[in-house]
C-alpha cells in the first residue's frame, strides 16, 4: 500500500492524518506512507518525530482582500502545484487522502489530474474553502458530523459520515491508568480544564478568578492545563492568590499524553475544535464548551451545537464567560450524578471510535 497523506497548518488537520497513518501501519506494516505539508505548518515539527516521511511544498493561504500578498500567494500556489506534481510522479501513490488546510489544494488537484484516486476528510461542521473546492474532484468526502452533508450539495453522493480518525487514539487508557499517571485520588471526581495549546486568555483569566473556590472543594480535583504561552502568568497569579500549592489542583502548561488526562476526567472544560470534540465523544465525557470566536465561519460554535443539541455538553459563549458563571456551571454539573451520567451516555452516542477503520477501508476500495 502506497499512500500520500496531505494536510496541515494546525493540529486539527495534522493529528487526524497521523491517526490514519498509524492505523495503516498497524494493519499493513510494510505500507509506504508519505506526508506532504509545508515548512511553516505544525506538520513540519511533528510528522517526522512520529516516524513518517515528510516532503514540503511552497504554498500559502490566499488573502481574502486584494493586496500585493494575493499575487505572492498565487505565485506560491503555482510553484506548489508543480512541486506537488513532481512528488506525485516520483512517489506514485495508489491513493491520496487530504485532511484539510491549503496544502491539500495542489496535492489533491494534481492527484485527480494524474488519475490517482483521492479522498478528503472534513473535521468541522462547516467545510473549509479548500475542501469545498476539492469536493468535486475526489472519490469520497469523509465528514465528522452528519450536519456536514448538506454543505456538499453538488457532491452529496460522495459524502460518508466517518467521524474524526483521532477519536480511536484516546480509547486505550482506562480511568485507572489516567488517575495513576496524573497521581490523582481515585475516590474523587476529576475536572479537566484545557485552555488550548497556546492558552486561551479569557478562559485562563476566568479560571484564575475561581481557583480559590476550587481549592476549597476538597472533594474534587482539578487538572488545569494552561497552555504553554500562559503558564508563567497563570502559575504566578495562582501562587499570589494562595490557590497553589494545593492537594487538589494540578496546574501544568501542557500534557503530552492527553489520552491519559481524558481518561481521568469526569467533566471537561475546553474549546470546541473538531479534534477535541472527537476525543471527548469517543470517551463520553460531559463537557462545558467555550467556542473560540477567532475562527473562520464561526465553526467552533456550530461544532459545539452538535453536542449541545444532543444533551452531551453545555455551551458558554466567550462574551458571556465570567469566572462566577463558569464556577456555577462546573459545580452544578459535577454535583449532579444523574445529569453527568446522562450527558456521558449522550456523548458516547455521538462518538465514532471506529472512524479510522472506516477511512482505512474507504482507501482500500481504491487500491
Amino acid at each position: 500500500m502506497r499512500v500520500i497523506l496531505t494536510g496541515g497548518g494546525t493540529g486539527g488537520h495534522v493529528y487526524p492524518a497521523l491517526a490514519v497513518a498509524r492505523y495503516i501501519k498497524k494493519k499493513e506494516p510494510r505500507a509506504d506512507i508519505l506526508f506532504v505539508g509545508t515548512e511553516r505548518g505544525l506538520e513540519s515539527r511533528i510528522v517526522s518525530s512520529a516516524g513518517f516521511k515528510l516532503k514540503t511544498i511552497t504554498v500559502r493561504g490566499l488573502p481574502r482582500k486584494l493586496s500585493p500578498e494575493l499575487f505572492k500567494a498565487f505565485a506560491d500556489l503555482t510553484r506548489g502545484g508543480l512541486e506537488a506534481r513532481t512528488i506525485l510522479k516520483e512517489f506514485q501513490p495508489q491513493a491520496v487522502l487530504g485532511t484539510g488546510g491549503y496544502v491539500c489544494g495542489p496535492v489533491v488537484l494534481w492527484s485527480s489530474l494524474l488519475g490517482i484516486p483521492s479522498l478528503i476528510h472534513e473535521q468541522n461542521v462547516i467545510p473549509g474553502v479548500t475542501n469545498k473546492i476539492l469536493s468535486r474532484l475526489v472519490k469520497k468526502i469523509c465528514v465528522s458530523f452528519d450536519a456536514s452533508k448538506k454543505h456538499f450539495p453538488a457532491s452529496k453522493e460522495k459524502v460518508v459520515v466517518t467521524g474524526n480518525p483521532r477519536a480511536s487514539e484516546v480509547l486505550g487508557p482506562s480511568r485507572e491508568d489516567g488517575i495513576k499517571a496524573l497521581r490523582l485520588n481515585p475516590n474523587k471526581k476529576s475536572v479537566l480544564i484545557v485552555s488550548g495549546s497556546r492558552g486561551a486568555e479569557k478562559i485562563n483569566r476566568c479560571i484564575l478568578e475561581i481557583l480559590l473556590d476550587f481549592k476549597a472543594r476538597s472533594d474534587l480535583q482539578f487538572i488545569y492545563i494552561t497552555g504553554q504561552e500562559y503558564y508563567e502568568k497563570a502559575s504566578g497569579t495562582a501562587r499570589k492568590k494562595g490557590a497553589i500549592p494545593a492537594e487538589n489542583i494540578f496546574l501544568v502548561p501542557y500534557f503530552e499524553e492527553m489520552p491519559l488526562a481524558l481518561a481521568a476526567a469526569d467533566l471537561i472544560i475546553s474549546r470546541a475544535g473538531a479534534t477535541t470534540l472527537a476525543e471527548i465523544t469517543a470517551r463520553g465525557i460531559p463537557a462545558i464548551l467555550v467556542p473560540s470566536p477567532n475562527v473562520t465561519n464561526n465553526h467552533q460554535v456550530l461544532n459545539a451545537r452538535v453536542l449541545s443539541d444532543a444533551g452531551a455538553a453545555e455551551i458558554i459563549m466567550e462574551d458571556k464567560l465570567t469566572g462566577s458563571f463558569l464556577k456555577e456551571k462546573i459545580f452544578h454539573l459535577i454535583n449532579n450524578e444523574k445529569n453527568l451520567t446522562e450527558m456521558s451516555a449522550k456523548s458516547k452516542e455521538l462518538g465514532r471510535p471506529d472512524s479510522v477503520d472506516l477511512i482505512y477501508r474507504l482507501l482500500k476500495e481504491y487500491i
